[in-house]
């Protein structure tokens, strides 16, 4: 068995991680395995291929905000990443994330599908099933018979500065799974999502399944309580309560995705409780003196170590398709609390979690006192957490390659 899989970044980012771990447990089983990816950085590893350079990405980006087409373009890294597919010759193509202007993925599709390609598709946010955006809610147009259009957010959901072509990029999409039969099969990362891609007109005839993401539980465990102190002095952190909050973009602003603000509002009631938070923050953001903002930490046995440090992690997201804070945190024995957010509230360990309805603050504030006042066992948290190992997720995807091998014999 050959598989080759397709990702917009590899071994960085949340999805190049999973891909990267995906490929190296295939190779440790004595599965060949191939990586293609467009973005970032290029690697001189065997059998990965960096498929799109740095400045042709760029130029595209810049192309779909004039004709406003975020998956067209990219004419030759297309053929460039067809062309490696057909050299490599492999039993199975894996999609992850394809966007990041690499690749026409209306394009990628209809060759897949022409080629009789076996094909499994990793959702990891919604746009390859909507007119282009990673997070539909509250919009329910792709979920009709007829499609995105009209879309009061085109702007911002696709950043384009001329047109709003939603419908013309639902068409496409739709127009590119159309005929797949049984050589397409669908995976979701967690069962919220699965949910909605099996409303979509696009997805709903096919195959699906749930495959949690992993990570490298290596890395995210327990650290001892001399690591939390070293932390805590550094950080000027006595014997206060902890609360950590990671996130790829810290913002005030009420209306961000991420739910900075709420963080914010939370520490202002809260002036006895440290609030560290790990993350890009916004020039002149405003924080009370209990919030720590330490930017962005890349160092994962950093992330870790912090994880593992405070009392408890807060997550308020407006919606995550699955989110690997809550996975992290509790692989490190720390329990999390936060708002509902779709997938969250489903995948994570429901003894060790509580979420309440986004933007109550009131019900929030309830909640994180409750967790801060629970004497809770790091290590059988972590214990139980073992469902989000990067081995667990790739023994779930080694089992639905040969079940679309064999239901295609």
């Amino acid at each position: 068995m050959k598989i080759l899989q397709v990702n917009c970044v590899y071994n960085n980012g949340s999805t190049g991680k999973i891909t990267y771990d995906i490929h190296t447990g295939l190779q440790n089983s004595g599965i060949d395995s191939v990586v293609c990816y467009g973005r970032g950085k290029k690697t001189d590893e065997k059998n990965v291929h960096k498929v799109c350079g740095e400045l042709y990405s760029h130029a595209n980006h810049l192309i779909s905000r004039v004709t406003g087409i975020m998956y067209g373009g990219c004419f030759f890294s297309t053929n460039k990443l067809i062309s490696v597919i057909k050299r490599e010759k492999p039993d199975i193509v894996h999609l992850h994330c394809i966007n990041g202007y690499f690749v026409n993925i209306y394009k990628l599709l209809e060759w897949l599908k022409n080629n009789n390609v076996l094909t499994v598709l990793t959702l990891h946010a919604e746009f390859m099933y909507t007119g282009g955006c990673s997070h539909a809610t509250p919009c329910n147009k792709w979920t009709e018979s007829t499609g995105c259009g009209d879309c009061t957010e085109w702007r911002k959901k696709i950043d384009s500065v001329l047109f709003d072509r939603t419908a013309d990029m639902w068409k496409r999409m739709k127009k590119a799974y159309d005929g797949f039969g049984k050589r397409l099969l669908v995976v979701s990362v967690s069962p919220w999502l699965m949910d909605r891609a099996k409303m979509s007109p696009m997805l709903k005839d096919y195959e699906h399944r749930v495959v949690m993401n992993g990570l490298d539980t290596n890395v995210f465990h327990p650290y001892s309580q001399d690591s939390a102190e070293k932390i805590k002095k550094e950080l000027g952190i006595g014997k206060e309560k902890v609360i950590f909050h990671a996130t790829p973009r810290f913002s005030d602003d009420e209306d961000h995705i991420k739910g900075g603000y709420y963080v914010l509002k939370l520490a202002q009631m809260m002036p006895d409780v440290k609030f560290v938070v790990a993350g890009n923050a916004d020039d002149n953001i405003y924080a009370p003196g209990n919030v720590i903002l330490l930017g962005k930490i890349t160092d994962q046995t950093r992330l870790a170590e912090l994880y593992s440090m405070a009392d408890m992690t807060l997550l308020t997201s407006r919606k995550e398709t699955f989110s690997m804070v809550t996975a992290e945190t509790l692989c490190c024995g720390t329990p999390v609390v936060g708002f509902k957010a779709g997938a969250p509230e489903i995948i994570a360990l429901e003894d060790y979690s509580e979420f309440v309805e986004h933007g109550n603050i009131d019900m929030l504030y309830s909640a994180v006192k409750r967790m801060l006042e629970r004497n809770t066992d790091g290590t059988q948290i972590a214990e139980q957490a073992k469902v989000y190992s990067k081995e667990t997720m790739t023994k779930n995807y080694m089992e639905i390659y040969r079940e679309l091998l064999d239901n295609n014999r």
